[in-house]
């Protein structure tokens, strides 16, 4: 189940709240005021990196590859 963040317009407080996808659009009472004058935020996501692009990482970002960023050889799809 998806965990949204909420914030409440009423006391300016920020909060999460797990609920299904079907409810993600309902009205979510402020845990700290009480208040349903609250809004999803958009979150803010990280993601792990993991083979070539960790290699990029621990060496400073550079990572010599025959690979495009779309994971075609260099030049075939008319990315460089």
């Amino acid at each position: 189940m998806p965990i949204y963040e909420f914030h409440c317009d009423q006391c300016d407080a920020t909060f999460e709240q797990m609920m299904t996808m079907s409810q993600r659009d309902a009205k979510v009472k402020c845990p700290a005021c009480g208040s349903k004058k609250t809004g999803r935020k958009l979150s803010v996501v990280a993601v792990g990196a993991s083979g070539a692009s960790a290699g990029a990482s621990a060496a400073g970002g550079h990572v010599h590859s025959s690979m495009c960023g779309c994971g075609k050889p260099h030049g075939s799809c008319g990315m460089n």
